[in-house]
């Protein structure tokens, strides 16, 4: 009986430290400045699409604001639209109010 408890916390031990390695791998590459979700994508940065608060939505804002937040989609949602809870971190939402103009601009 002793020795099933003593196997048992040395296959513990030998999880636990395994669990802690880490691979020189992933220090060794450069930084290219991107920051990239698990899926590979780019994020977006909804700090840089600010100017477009205030604007009315259309298509052409949309691609410039996709563009220049490095989003890989985006959309517009209006005030009774219905979305997923679904959070993308690719993507870039314009949310706009009853009468088409944007009033807020997140990242999901």
């Amino acid at each position: 009986m002793p020795w099933k408890y003593a196997s048992s916390g040395l296959v513990l031990a030998v999880v636990v430290l395994a669990g802690c390695s880490s691979t020189s791998e992933s220090s060794t590459k450069p930084d290219e400045g991107v920051a990239t979700s698990a899926s590979g994508y780019s994020r977006c940065d909804a700090a840089a699409v600010q100017y477009t608060v205030g604007k009315p939505a259309s298509a052409a804002l949309l691609d410039q604001a996709k563009a220049k937040a490095g989003a890989q989609t985006a959309r517009v949602l209006g005030p009774h639209d219905v979305v997923t809870l679904e959070y993308r971190s690719d993507r870039l939402n314009l949310n706009t109010d009853d009468s088409g103009t944007v009033n807020r601009v997140n990242c999901g």
